[in-house]
């Protein structure tokens, strides 16, 4: 953006859905005119021209101001950000353990993952899986020293991948370990590794206890175009917002082929040491093979009486069609989805949790489009477990990723700040209170909040359970929480005093387990989860 027009096309092309918001400058700062959503593959100038036409019905003087006609905005100026189909990357280990190793960091970038090693398949298994047309990369490593199980399997490790690598040219393998000094290699592939320029990446040595991660992984994802990914550009534009509100901010985000979760500082507007981000394939709304275990994640979060095998064909329906049965069970199920997302997601990003509770939070994902408020802040207090007090916002015209495309900082930064009061949906805010003694759960009196003083009333507070406190959009109020006992909210005290801010669903009080512990009996998990689902859900006779 070279010069600064009075309107503009913001796109997110997903996976899932096509988003396209207007925005316009009427007067000294830029608005969120509209937006819209469809699915996948709808041509975005028709959606733009349904935008338009819209404008120009409710406000021809404002349409007229900033040179929006349903004709001619196809012509604006746009940003637009897309969402990559995952690659899929080959682990190869001369062990399963150095395959764990290797596996546990490539979980935590956007390859899709396929793993296997000489314990769980047989050469000729192996060589399957490399040379299979869906494998861009292959990664391939064993412990540095390697193991008394492993040394056995490093010549035929090497001329296994050096063999695949000289059949398909335009393979990309990534070297971790010792496998890269092996004869095996240059019989296989003609040539030693140094050789082959671009092609073959070397990683750091990989470690009998623990592996490589940050290098490791800087390597995985520079293997990966970034340059329009809506993961990648959302992290810049989350960056700007945090320097421009000078808050803290958390991005959550599930989508159907993979999710995000980052930590924004304010301080810089690039990402840089002050944002740390975490992508990956396996945070997937509904991966792309159903398994078993993808089922049971998805039932773990369920009250209802699907089984296994109907609970998988309600899951293929969903990858196949996101927008189908969205409302009623098809919202539960897309919840529950989500849920088990997050938690693949939290397990991919323990860096992330370990740190304080943000100011803001913001979720982002078509799953969350479709349920209530209070249900979507109840999923984020289910699977995000840390003790403190976040504001919940939505990305509700999915115009993070698009305003990443802008690579001036300053230019992005103050488009960002015009739009701070448009871009995100107040949900409300979630305080999670943390070490409630076991003798104040079960329902017990643990305490008390007050807002303002007594302005909104007294609430007591009962261990082992969730509140919803109604506090409207726009209203800020200091919580005050007193307890019998010390908990934790931040630090650990018997009488805390946080700032809120409302929303939707109000002020969400969390005086649950950190971490959340469910029955493990599936009848008591789905009483438990049905009776906060009574919250959460309008009408909810379960």
């Amino acid at each position: 953006m070279t010069t600064v027009p009075r309107a503009l096309l913001a796109i997110d092309a997903g996976s899932a859905t096509t988003s396209v918001a207007l925005l316009g400058k009427p007067g000294a700062r830029w608005r969120l005119l509209g937006a819209i959503s469809a699915p996948a593959g709808t041509p975005p100038d028709a959606l733009a021209e349904i935008l338009a036409s819209r404008l120009v019905a409710a406000d021809l003087a404002l349409a007229d101001h900033v040179g929006v006609t349903p004709p001619g905005v196809g012509d604006l100026p746009r940003l637009e950000a897309t969402s990559r189909t995952p690659e899929t990357l080959a682990v190869l280990g001369a062990s399963r353990r150095a395959v764990g190793l290797l596996e546990a960091v490539a979980a935590r970038t956007s390859w899709r993952v396929r793993a296997a090693s000489p314990e769980s398949h047989d050469p000729r298994e192996m060589t399957e899986l490399a040379l299979r047309p869906d494998v861009s990369a292959v990664l391939v490593g064993a412990g540095d020293p390697p193991g008394p199980d492993e040394r056995g399997w490093l010549d035929d490790l090497a001329g296994l991948v050096g063999a695949v690598a000289r059949r398909r040219p335009e393979l990309r393998v990534v070297l971790a370990g010792p496998v890269a000094a092996r004869a095996g290699w240059a019989e296989g592939f003609g040539a030693s590794f140094e050789s082959a320029g671009e092609r073959v990446s070397q990683a750091p040595a990989l470690g009998v206890r623990s592996g490589p991660d940050e290098p490791l992984r800087e390597i995985l994802e520079g293997l990966l175009p970034d340059s329009t990914d809506t993961r990648h550009t959302a992290v810049r534009a989350v960056l700007s917002l945090a320097d421009a509100l000078d808050r803290r901010i958390e991005l959550l985000e599930v989508g159907l082929d993979g999710g995000m979760r980052a930590m924004a500082m304010p301080g810089i507007a690039d990402q840089g040491p002050n944002a740390v981000a975490v992508r990956t394939a396996q945070a997937a709304l509904v991966p792309l093979e159903i398994d078993d275990a993808a089922v049971d994640a998805v039932l773990a979060w369920t009250t209802g009486s699907l089984d296994r095998h109907r609970m998988g064909d309600r899951l293929l329906d969903l990858r196949a069609q996101p927008w189908a049965d969205a409302s009623g069970e098809g919202a539960r199920l897309r919840l529950a989805a989500a849920r088990a997302a997050l938690s693949r997601l939290v397990s991919s990003s323990t860096d992330i949790g370990a740190m304080a509770s943000p100011d803001l939070t913001i979720i982002a994902g078509g799953a969350f489009a479709v349920a209530p408020a209070r249900a979507v802040a109840l999923a984020i207090a289910d699977t995000v477990r840390r003790a403190g007090a976040t504001q919940l916002a939505l990305d509700h015209a999915r115009l993070l990723g698009p305003i990443g495309m802008i690579d001036d900082p300053d230019e992005r930064r103050e488009l960002i700040a015009d739009l701070a009061d448009d871009l995100l949906a107040p949900i409300g805010s979630l305080l999670v209170v943390g070490s409630v003694p076991a003798s104040r759960r079960g329902g017990a009196r643990a305490g008390r909040l007050t807002l303002d003083g007594d302005r909104h009333g007294r609430h007591d507070l009962a261990g082992g359970e969730v509140s919803f406190i109604d506090l409207a959009p726009g209203d800020q109020a200091m919580a005050t929480l007193e307890f019998r006992d010390a908990v934790r909210v931040g630090h650990r005290a018997k009488r805390v005093a946080v700032p809120v801010s409302g929303g939707v669903a109000g002020l969400a009080v969390d005086m649950r387990d950190v971490p959340l512990r469910l029955p493990e009996r599936r009848d008591r998990r789905r009483a438990a989860l049905a009776g906060w689902g009574e919250l959460a859900w309008p009408g909810d006779e379960r």
